[in-house]
């Protein structure tokens, strides 16, 4: 699979779930949605599904449902540890559904032995959602031998529990989309790179 969908589908994504709607990071990324002709270079999933998300994240763009966007983005991601859907993998992977967790812990050894210092611009655990995408793309662009291990160690076991409980509890159109084109990607990933399914024991 070629690199560049990683690093340009992950570092999307990745922003879109880890920073506010009305960051600088995302300026750029929300005026693409804004229009149709996205979805078309969407190199990850088959048209049907890509177009099923595009017209909920469209739709979360369109007046009225905007300017709820940041509160929206408050709720789901920046609300402690009250959020409905967790974003971060030691909730799933730790029996105490602790943040800096066990798996936590784990990724941020295998991130030393690699020589990787992420840079967070908030005090959070390493393994949030966003981040986790954004280190994929990261690894796409400069190490990938290091890619298919973080996605099958430290990613993908708990991934797909969290964008069930995020497209559960979402009320706003645009992070729906959000979680389905996030679900798509991470399933094209997986069988692009063929990728084994971890079984991990889920707590959450």
């Amino acid at each position: 699979m070629p690199k560049h969908i990683v690093s340009l589908t992950g570092r999307l994504l990745g922003a879109l779930l880890y920073y506010s709607p009305d960051d600088e990071h995302n300026a750029v990324w929300i005026e693409r949605l804004r229009h149709q002709t996205w979805q078309q270079a969407w190199p990850c999933g088959n048209r049907a599904d890509i177009a099923t998300a595009a017209r909920q994240i469209q739709l979360g763009l369109q007046p009225g449902y905007d300017e709820s966007l940041s509160l929206a983005w408050r709720q789901l991601f920046n609300s402690g540890e009250g959020v409905p859907a967790p974003p971060w993998g030691s909730v799933y992977l730790d029996r105490h559904n602790v943040l800096f967790g066990d798996s936590t812990l784990a990724l941020r050894r295998w991130l030393r032995e690699l020589g990787i210092e992420p840079r967070c611009d908030r005090h959070e655990p390493e393994d949030h959602i966003g981040l986790m995408l954004m280190l994929a793309a990261w690894c796409a662009e400069n190490q990938p031998d290091s890619l298919s291990e973080l996605l099958t160690e430290h990613l993908l076991p708990w991934a797909m529990r969290y964008l069930d409980l995020l497209e559960c509890h979402c009320r706003h159109p645009f992070y729906q989309g959000v979680a389905w084109l996030t679900r798509i990607t991470l399933q094209d990933w997986q069988a692009r790179f063929q990728l084994p399914q971890m079984e991990r024991a889920l707590f959450y």
